[in-house]
């Protein structure tokens, strides 16, 4: 953490008004220069699927039970063998000094705090290492997940693979929806470039490449494919879970490969615009699995019904992205902690209101099926 979070004169404060998650983004907007911003709230291409990610959330409508034991509710779940206090996770996401300077070292002891799942980005703008440290010990925290790309070189893959057993991390999460970036407009027009001290430490440079008018020549020998994910699953003892399936036929796929979990996403609308919104997608994930394989999503939740509806549509777990960065932006690692809380006491009201003493009630009957 810097030292500037420890002066008590400097200690982020949570603001006046903050009722829901919402309210932390424009505070957030406030504290960030405006490039960095676009680059980590913004969408590819005319940002449709970036909306509709919520707005898919928004369309479902709750059908909700009444007059049912509610004694002893509890929130909590199992998931990898591990217990969580509630079904949150943070996702994965890049440089998050550039919202804070105390990055993703606030966000995991946010976490840690409030007993949510962590997933650290490859792209994390501070040591791996550094970030497992000051939360592996800590009793009652969530699972720690480490994300990664596959890199151009094996050996590469596999040094990060092994970095990331060592300090701790309990679980891969690959991402195979990003071969190459998406056509990111609104990072495009605002001239986004990563500022001086900031950068993929925990990544190896990579060697310029030389620049053709055949793109596919310049993606194609870097893009992962099934055998890759087959050559990591033997590479590791952790279990590997694959985050950016949208595909029933790749759910089967992975299902086949006997990877311990997916994550369905669109990588937060970031890459391919107009890709279907999670909230559509996962209702086909989950009748794929069969309840087969552990299944988490992401993608535009903002509220505790989005949760609720989430596992009523097949998911075992959600992560939460842009929220988490818009706490971190405002208050550092109060914001972030506050940011869960929220989720969670919201995610508790909605299950008491549907009639659910525990996650296990929770099911597709919840959903009123569209006219």
């Amino acid at each position: 953490m810097s030292s500037n979070s420890l002066d008590a004169a400097a200690r982020p404060r949570i603001p006046a008004g903050i009722a829901g998650v919402a309210d932390y983004e424009p505070h957030a907007r406030e504290r960030m220069d405006p490039a960095a911003w676009a680059y980590l709230c913004g969408g590819a291409g005319d940002e449709i699927t970036l909306r509709a990610n919520r707005e898919a959330w928004d369309a479902l409508r709750l059908l909700p039970r009444v007059l049912r034991p509610l004694a002893d509710g509890c929130a909590g779940i199992e998931l990898l063998g591990r217990r969580l206090a509630s079904p949150l996770l943070v996702a994965p996401m890049a440089f998050q000094r550039l919202a804070h300077a105390d990055g993703e070292a606030a966000t995991a002891l946010a976490a840690a705090a409030q007993g949510a799942g962590m997933v650290l980005s490859a792209q994390a703008s501070q040591r791996l290492e550094d970030v497992a440290a000051l939360v592996r010990d800590e009793a009652g925290r969530g699972p720690l997940w480490f994300q990664l790309y596959l890199q151009r070189e094996r050996a590469h893959t596999l040094e990060l693979v092994q970095r990331t057993e060592a300090a701790g991390f309990e679980a891969l999460v690959l991402t195979v929806d990003a071969p190459t970036s998406g056509a990111r407009d609104r990072e495009r027009r605002a001239g986004f470039c990563l500022p001086p001290g900031i950068s993929a430490v925990n990544l190896r440079p990579q060697p310029s490449q030389p620049q053709t008018q055949d793109f596919f020549a310049q993606v194609v020998a870097q893009a992962p494919t099934w055998d890759d994910v087959a050559w990591l699953r033997s590479a590791t003892k952790l279990p590997l879970l694959l985050k950016g399936v949208l595909h029933p036929a790749d759910a089967r796929q992975a299902l086949a490969l006997g990877v311990a979990g997916l994550i369905v996403s669109n990588h937060g609308g970031r890459t391919l615009d107009t890709a279907v919104s999670t909230a559509r997608a996962l209702p086909r994930i989950a009748d794929a699995l069969g309840g087969a394989l552990p299944l988490l999503v992401d993608g535009g939740i903002r509220r505790g019904t989005d949760v609720l509806k989430a596992l009523a549509l097949g998911a075992h777990a959600v992560l939460l992205g842009r929220p988490v960065l818009h706490g971190l932006a405002t208050a550092g690692a109060l914001g972030v902690a506050h940011v869960l809380r929220l989720v969670r006491d919201e995610f508790e009201i909605a299950m008491a209101l549907c009639g659910c003493a525990c996650v296990a009630d929770i099911g597709p009957e919840l959903i009123d099926p569209p006219a």
